[in-house]
């Protein structure tokens, strides 16, 4: 079985290789744009699989697919990647003193028997509650930190997690941005029925 993990993010690619599991890494472009109405975990499922969509007529046979999205879910509103410093700063003031939900989609796509592809996703949710954030932390963290690539404008992983996230209920990983144990599992189930 050949893995192919359809993402360039640094921090997706730690984590599958924590796995230890081999698998290449390719860039898909893909139209991330969703429908309105959408709200939840139906926003990161409907992008993560417009990417499997988008790479699924390069599969051979051999191919397992993996990709996957991440959201940040606040009072109702998705906080996606910032445009820019001013908005991540302004995103980094509405998760101050809240909890919130990050939801993470992984699309695991390959070929069937009559050569179409075929897809299975999951999503999984955790809860994450912030300190009230000062606006000294939040200017040092994006100027620091640059955190324009990332849901929500932060990384739990980093200075903002150490400093800010007071709790955390769920998976750490699927806040990274790859809920891994779902991984583990799926690849565990695939490789018997192989």
């Amino acid at each position: 079985m050949h893995i192919i993990l359809g993402s360039q993010s640094p921090r997706r690619r730690e984590l599958l290789h924590g796995l230890d599991i081999a698998f290449d890494a390719v860039t898909i472009d893909a139209d991330e744009h969703y429908p309105a109405g959408l709200t939840h975990g139906d926003i990161p499922r409907y992008i993560s699989e417009a990417k499997a969509h988008a790479y699924a007529g390069r599969l051979t046979a051999d191919d397992l697919l993996i990709t996957s999205d991440t959201i940040v879910w606040l009072d109702g509103q998705v906080l996606g990647k910032p445009r820019d410093e001013e908005e991540a700063s302004m995103m980094l003031r509405q998760l101050s003193g809240k909890t919130h939900q990050v939801y993470t989609a992984v699309t695991f796509t390959s070929l069937g028997e009559d050569g179409k592809a075929q897809s299975t996703t999951m999503v999984d949710c955790a809860d994450v509650t912030f300190a009230p954030l000062s606006e000294e932390d939040i200017r040092y963290y994006v100027s620091h930190y640059r955190p324009l690539d990332k849901a929500g404008a932060y990384g739990i992983q980093e200075w903002i997690g150490y400093t800010a996230a007071t709790a955390i209920h769920g998976s750490f990983y699927t806040i990274m941005g790859l809920p891994v144990h779902l991984v583990h599992a799926y690849l565990s189930n695939f490789q018997k029925k192989q």
